[in-house]
């Protein structure tokens, strides 16, 4: 499978500018790269715009949904669209967004740990449903949003799930950019699965953004790698064999004892 990866700057508060550049940016990577699959960053409608979030924020996935799945059909690709802010019952949750190229949503993913540091516990809800592998084209991906990937434990669950690729969507701040790279090989390593990464750049309210959008292989390889100010796309093919050699040439699933681990 090739993904198209795209390490965008963001609008603040302007979902119709920024739908207008992801829709302009993909019909040009499609006739670029012709990948088969897209990826976009965390909130990439709004940004952080926080405190306007009820006001921005879509209303049961909409109108991002409806967006992502005419572009999928347009271009018979598959998107995952980052996430978006999302209004659900007077709450507003932090979003993934999954589409086939059927143009049907194949699965959607609430941000369980939120960010103190960047105030997001006060304006969002924390999803409450565990992160769970989909497939693409007959590939089995995990999904995680951003600080999802200080709790390895979440992505584990995901590799134990047969998870061969997980996919970071983020607003990674470039003050822990040292963090952002080094987790990023740690769980491809511990896991032996691709982990490839689409954060964005530049930044907003005093924060300034990482880039550094990675694909490290499953044994901590990293193959593609961002600048951090600068917007860019990225395209690379797995090759899953990579996946099943270092799980059969160092066997750590096998090897296991879980019934030793304490839990808490």
């Amino acid at each position: 499978m090739k993904f198209s990866m795209y390490q965008m700057d963001i609008h603040p508060g302007n979902p119709v500018e920024n739908r207008k550049r992801v829709a302009g940016w993909i019909d040009m990577e499609v006739e670029r790269a012709n990948p088969d699959t897209i990826v976009l960053p965390e909130m990439w409608t709004t940004a952080y715009t926080l405190s306007a979030l009820n006001e921005l924020a879509d209303k049961e996935g909409e109108p991002t949904k409806s967006f992502l799945q005419e572009l999928a059909v347009k271009h018979n690709i598959n998107i995952i669209g980052g996430s978006v802010a999302n209004k659900v019952e007077g709450k507003i949750y932090n979003s993934a967004i999954i589409v086939n190229r059927d143009g049907r949503i194949v699965y959607q993913y609430d941000k369980v740990h939120l960010v103190p540091m960047l105030d997001e516990p006060k304006y969002l809800s924390g999803g409450v449903k565990p992160a769970e592998i989909f497939e693409l084209d007959g590939i089995k991906v995990g999904l995680i949003i951003c600080y999802d990937l200080r709790f390895p434990e979440l992505i584990r669950w995901l590799a134990l799930e047969g998870a061969q690729a997980l996919i970071i969507v983020a607003e990674w701040p470039l003050a822990r950019v040292g963090h952002w790279r080094t987790l990023q090989m740690a769980r491809a390593i511990e896991n032996q699965m691709y982990v490839l990464s689409c954060n964005r750049v530049g930044s907003y309210n005093d924060v300034r953004f990482a880039g550094t959008s990675m694909v490290t292989d499953p044994w901590g390889e990293v193959y593609v790698e961002g600048t951090q100010d600068e917007e860019e796309t990225f395209s690379f093919e797995l090759d899953l064999e990579k996946v099943k050699k270092a799980r059969r040439d160092v066997p750590i699933f096998s090897s296991r004892v879980p019934e030793l681990y304490k839990q808490k």
